[in-house]
C-alpha cells in the first residue's frame, strides 16, 4: 500500500520579492523554505532589512546534526535562548524557565525538575486517566447527538483535553468547558499576533505602535486570569491551614520551594511558571495529538493496527500505568506525527559574542535557528521523509534519524522536561479513543500547516468520528 503523504505548506517562489517574503514570513515560518531547503546541509544565512534604516541583519539556519549539537548541547552557554522568544512570550509567561537564561534559568530548572521526575509521571497517571474519561465522554455525547457519526473539530477537542490534563495534574481539579473555550479563543489570538510581531521585531519594527499589540496583551491577560484563580485558591487554603492535594505538580513546586535556600518562587513567579507549563504542556501536546488523529484517519490500515493494539492490551479494562509500555505502535504513531508536524517548528538561540563559528562569521546578537521541521523532513536523514510511516523507527535508517535528526523536544541542557509526560498523555488518549471510535477524513477539507508559536492547521482539523 502506498504511504500517505500529508500536506506541506505552499512553497515560497524561488525569486520572491520583498513583499512576498514579508507575506510568507508573517503568515508562517515554514512558508519561507524553498524546495531545496530539504537537501541543504551546513549553515545558511538570511539577510533581512531592518526598519527604518534598511540596513541588513543576518539570521542563520543550521541544517547539520553536528552543528545543531554544538549549539544546543556542547556550547549551549554560548548560544542562550533568543531574546526573540522572550519578546514573543513575555506578556503570557513572564520571565519563566522557557525564556530565561543564565543564573535565572538554572534556578528555575532546579525548582521545576522535581515536578517532572519519573515517579511524578506515575503519580499523576490517575489524573490523566480522569481527563481521558472526560474527553471520551464529550466525544461520545457529540457522536450520539448526531446519530452515530459526526464531524468533530479534533484540534479544539485535543486542546480541551490537553488543557484539562495540565489543569488536573497541576491543580487537582478539572478545567470546565467554559474556561477551555475562553482559553482556546484567547490563545489562538495571542499566538498569531505574538508570532507575527516577533518576526517584525527581527526587522526592528516598533510593534507597540500596532493595534494588535494590545489585542495580544488582552489575550494573555485572559489566559493568566484563568490560571491565577486556582493558584490563589490553593495559597489561601494553605494560609488557613486547610488540607490541600499533595500529589499534583503545584504541591511539588511548593514543596521544592520550601526547601530552597533562596526562598523558592514568589506567587507572581509561580504564575509565570504555570503559564509556561500551560503553553509548553497543553498547546504542544494538543497539536501533535490532533495531527496524529488526522494522519490515522487518512491511513485506515494503520488505524486498524492501532485499534487492534489498544483492544489487545487494554481489553475492557480501565487503562493502568503498566499498560503504557505495551502500546508501542500507538506510541510510534505519535512519534511519527511529531516528526512530520513538530509542535515547535523552530528553536531560536542568540550568538553571545562575535566569532568565526560553524564555518561562517556570527556577529554578537545574531539569531541562530534550529528547525525541527526542516531536520525531520531532510532527505539526508530519512527515507521517503514526507510520508507517514510509524514503522520507520524500526529500520536502520529510522534509528539513525532518531539519533541525529529528531528533536521535537529539543536537546541538551534545555531539553523539554515534560517529554515523558507528553508521551504518556498522548499514548493514553489515543489508545482509549481508537479502541472506541473510528476517525475518517472530513470530505472536502485539506489542512494548511502553519508554524507560529506552535505548528497548527490554519483552517482547522475537522474529522468525521463514528462509534465502532
Amino acid at each position: 500500500m502506498t504511504d500517505f503523504v500529508p500536506p506541506r505548506p505552499p512553497l515560497m517562489p524561488r525569486k520572491a520579492n520583498f513583499l512576498q517574503l514579508l507575506q510568507f514570513g508573517l503568515h508562517s515560518g515554514i512558508g519561507l523554505f524553498l524546495s531545496t531547503s530539504y537537501q541543504t546541509r551546513g549553515v545558511t544565512r538570511h539577510p533581512i532589512p531592518t526598519w527604518p534604516a534598511f540596513r541588513l541583519r543576518n539570521l542563520f539556519t543550521i541544517r547539520a546534526p553536528e552543528l545543531i549539537r554544538e549549539v544546543l548541547v556542547t556550547r549551549a552557554r554560548d548560544f542562550p535562548k533568543s531574546r526573540l522568544m522572550d519578546g514573543m512570550l513575555r506578556a503570557l509567561t513572564g520571565y519563566s524557565i522557557f525564556v530565561s537564561n543564565g543564573e535565572a534559568w538554572e534556578r528555575h530548572r532546579r525548582l521545576m525538575d522535581p515536578a517532572f521526575e519519573g515517579a511524578r509521571i506515575r503519580a499523576v497517571f490517575p489524573m490523566m486517566r480522569d481527563a481521558v474519561d472526560a474527553c471520551v465522554g464529550r466525544i461520545g455525547a457529540h457522536v450520539d447527538a448526531e446519530g452515530g457519526a459526526s464531524r468533530l473539530a479534533v484540534d479544539i477537542e485535543m486542546t480541551h483535553y490537553a488543557a484539562d490534563v495540565i489543569f488536573r495534574t497541576i491543580f487537582s481539579e478539572p478545567m470546565d468547558a467554559a474556561s477551555a473555550r475562553r482559553f482556546f479563543r484567547a490563545f489562538k489570538v495571542f499566538q498569531e499576533i505574538a508570532y507575527a510581531h516577533g518576526m517584525l521585531k527581527l526587522a526592528d519594527f516598533p510593534t507597540t505602535l500596532l493595534p494588535d499589540h494590545w489585542r495580544a496583551k488582552w489575550a494573555a491577560k485572559v489566559i493568566r486570569k484563568i490560571l491565577e484563580a486556582p493558584i490563589r485558591r490553593r495559597m489561601a487554603a494553605i494560609t488557613r491551614g486547610e488540607p490541600t492535594p499533595q500529589d499534583d505538580i503545584m504541591a511539588s513546586l511548593i514543596a521544592t520551594a520550601a526547601e530552597d535556600p533562596e526562598g523558592g518562587f514568589s506567587e507572581a513567579e509561580l504564575l509565570d511558571q504555570i503559564a509556561m507549563l500551560f503553553l509548553a504542556g497543553h498547546e504542544t501536546s494538543a497539536t501533535a495529538m490532533a495531527w496524529s488523529l488526522y494522519l490515522l484517519a487518512n491511513c485506515p490500515h494503520l488505524q486498524e493496527r492501532a485499534h487492534a493494539e489498544a483492544a489487545q492490551v487494554l481489553g475492557d479494562r480501565p487503562p493502568a500505568f503498566e499498560h503504557m509500555k505495551r502500546l508501542g505502535f500507538i506510541r510510534d504513531v505519535f512519534r511519527e506525527a511529531m516528526r512530520l508536524y513538530p509542535p515547535v517548528a523552530f528553536v531560536a538561540r542568540d550568538a553571545s559574542h562575535r566569532e568565526a563559528a560553524m564555518n561562517t562569521r556570527l556577529d554578537a546578537g545574531s539569531v541562530v535557528f534550529v528547525s525541527p521541521w526542516l531536520m525531520h523532513r531532510h532527505e539526508d536523514y530519512w527515507d521517503n521523509p514526507d510520508a507517514f510511516n510509524p514503522d520507520r523507527f524500526e529500520t536502520e535508517k529510522g534509528q539513525e534519524g532518531l539519533r541525529c535528526a529528531y528533536l521535537p523536544f529539543s536537546m541538551g541542557p534545555r531539553v523539554c522536561a515534560g517529554a515523558a509526560f507528553a508521551l504518556q498523555e498522548a499514548t493514553l488518549l489515543l489508545a482509549e479513543l481508537l479502541r472506541r471510535y473510528r476517525f475518517l477524513p472530513a470530505p472536502g477539507h485539506t489542512p494548511v500547516p502553519v508554524a507560529r508559536l506552535t505548528l497548527r492547521s490554519a483552517n482547522g482539523l475537522p474529522l468525521v468520528v463514528e462509534r465502532r
